[in-house]
C-alpha cells in the first residue's frame, strides 16, 4: 500500500467521505417519502393512492442508502459505532420498528379489505412519524455530543419535530414535482406552511452546534474563516427566498416549475450537511473520538474498500435507474 501514501491518513478520510455521501442521499431520498407519509392524515382516500403511487417504484432503493451508511460506520470506524449506538440505543430501537410498520403497512394497505385500509393508512402514518421523530432526536442528541441531561433531552426534542416538519416539506415538494391537479394545489400549501418549520429547524441547528462547542464557535467565527464561510448563509438564505417566491407561484397551469422546490429543497439541505460535516471534521464523535482514532486498521480499511468499489456503483446504478424508469407524473395505483 506504500505506493499510495500513508494509508493511515487517506482510507479513513475516504471512509468518512463515503458516509457521509451515503447519509447525505438517505436523507434527501428518504426524508421526502418519509415526509409523504407524515403528511397522510391532510389527504382524502384517493389522494393517499396517488401519493403512495409517487414514492412506490423508489422507496425501498432509497433506504438501502441507510444501511450502507450504518454498514460504513460499522466496519470502518467500529469504536464510534460503539459509542453512537450505545447512547443511541432507544431512539434507533424506535426507528427501526417505524421503518418495519411503514415497509408492512406500504403492501397491507393495497390488499387489505376496505374497511381495514384506513387501519394500514394510520399504520403507515404512525411508522413515518416515528422514524422521523427518532431520527431527529438521534440528530440532537449528536449535536450535543452524546451526552443526556435535561437540556440536550429538551434540544433534542426541538430538533425531532423541526426534522420532521423539514421531512413533510420536501415530501410536499415531491408531491408537487409527481402529481397535478387538486392534489398538486394541497401539496402547495402544505409547502408554504413547512417553510418556515424549516427556517426555523435549520436555525436552531445552525445557532446551537457553534455554542456547545467552543472548536466549533472558533471553526466559524475566527477570522479569516468568518469571510471565507460567509457565502454558505448566504446561499442558504437565497434559497429559501427562491423557494418562497417559486411557491407563490405556483401551481402553474402549464405545470412549469413544478421541478424547483424539490430541486431547491436538495440544495438546501445539501448545503446544511456540509455545514454539519465542516462543524464536526474531524470528529466522528462530537469532541470525544476523531476518525483516525475510531478507524479499523489501514488493511481492513483496504479490503473493505476493494468491496465498496463493486457493491456502491450497483447500489447507486439501481437507485437512479428506478428514477429514469419512472420518471413523470404518478398515475393510478395499481398492483396487478
Amino acid at each position: 500500500m506504500d505506493m499510495f501514501g500513508n494509508p493511515a491518513q487517506w482510507l479513513p478520510l475516504v471512509f468518512a467521505a463515503l458516509m457521509g455521501l451515503s447519509i447525505l442521499i438517505y436523507v434527501c431520498l428518504d426524508g421526502y417519502d418519509l415526509g409523504v407519509g407524515v403528511l397522510f392524515p391532510f389527504a382524502d382516500d384517493a389522494e393517499k393512492d396517488r401519493m403512495i403511487a409517487s414514492i412506490g417504484p423508489f422507496w425501498d432503493a432509497n433506504e438501502t442508502w441507510l444501511v450502507l451508511a450504518i454498514g460504513i460506520l460499522l466496519v470502518a470506524f467500529p469504536a464510534a459505532h460503539g459509542m453512537i449506538l450505545t447512547a443511541l440505543y432507544l431512539p434507533v430501537a424506535i426507528m427501526l420498528v417505524g421503518l418495519i410498520l411503514r415497509g408492512v403497512a406500504f403492501e397491507f394497505r393495497a390488499k387489505a379489505p376496505a374497511h381495514r385500509k384506513p387501519m394500514w393508512n394510520m399504520a403507515f402514518y404512525a411508522g413515518s412519524l416515528m422514524s422521523s421523530l427518532s431520527q431527529g432526536f438521534m440528530l440532537g442528541v449528536y449535536i450535543m455530543g452524546l451526552e443526556i441531561t435535561l437540556f440536550t433531552l429538551v434540544f433534542a426534542t426541538i430538533t425531532a419535530v423541526f426534522l420532521t416538519v423539514a421531512y413533510s416539506f420536501i415530501g410536499a415538494t415531491w408531491i408537487i414535482l409527481k402529481t397535478d391537479g387538486e392534489l398538486q394545489k394541497k401539496a402547495v400549501s402544505w409547502a408554504r406552511g413547512g417553510i418556515w418549520g424549516v427556517v426555523l429547524g435549520l436555525g436552531a441547528v445552525s445557532l446551537a452546534s457553534p455554542f456547545v462547542s467552543p472548536r466549533i464557535f472558533e471553526k466559524w467565527f475566527s477570522v479569516p474563516e468568518i469571510f471565507l464561510l460567509a457565502p454558505l448563509p448566504i446561499m442558504a438564505a437565497g434559497l429559501v427566498l427562491a423557494l418562497w417566491v417559486t411557491l407563490r407561484h405556483l401551481p402553474d397551469s402549464q405545470d412549469r416549475l413544478s421541478w424547483l422546490p424539490f430541486t431547491l429543497t436538495t440544495v438546501l439541505f445539501t448545503l446544511g450537511f456540509f455545514g454539519m460535516a465542516y462543524s464536526f471534521y474531524p470528529y466522528v464523535v462530537p469532541e470525544q473520538l476523531t476518525l483516525y482514532e475510531s478507524a479499523s486498521a489501514p488493511e481492513s480499511l483496504f479490503i473493505i474498500l476493494v468491496g465498496t468499489v463493486f457493491v456502491l456503483p450497483m447500489i447507486a446504478g439501481y437507485t437512479v435507474l428506478s428514477y429514469v424508469i419512472f420518471r413523470g407524473k404518478a398515475t393510478e395505483l395499481r398492483y396487478d
